[in-house]
């Protein structure tokens, strides 16, 4: 789980962070911090996808669910088998 914490604030930081000494963690707010948005939610929820080889359906893909790193791993382990 740790790992995949690592592997998806990762992908958060080289794909949305402009600013490179910004500091994010696994509970910082990602849609409502201003961080992801509506268009950058869809790349991530395909990347996650794609990694995962898993299919998040779109009713579950809520900005609530990924608000954070955190959140996006349980949203990501329901469909992990």
């Amino acid at each position: 789980m740790d790992e995949m914490k690592d592997v998806i604030l990762k992908y958060v930081k080289n794909e949305y962070l402009e600013d490179e000494d910004q500091e994010i963690g696994y509970d910082t707010p990602l849609i409502s911090g201003g961080i992801v948005d509506s268009f950058s939610m869809v790349s991530l929820k395909r990347f996650l996808e794609n990694k995962y080889k898993i299919s998040i359906p779109d009713d579950k893909a809520t900005p609530e669910a990924f608000d954070s790193v955190t959140r996006i791993v349980v949203l990501v382990n329901q469909f992990v088998k």
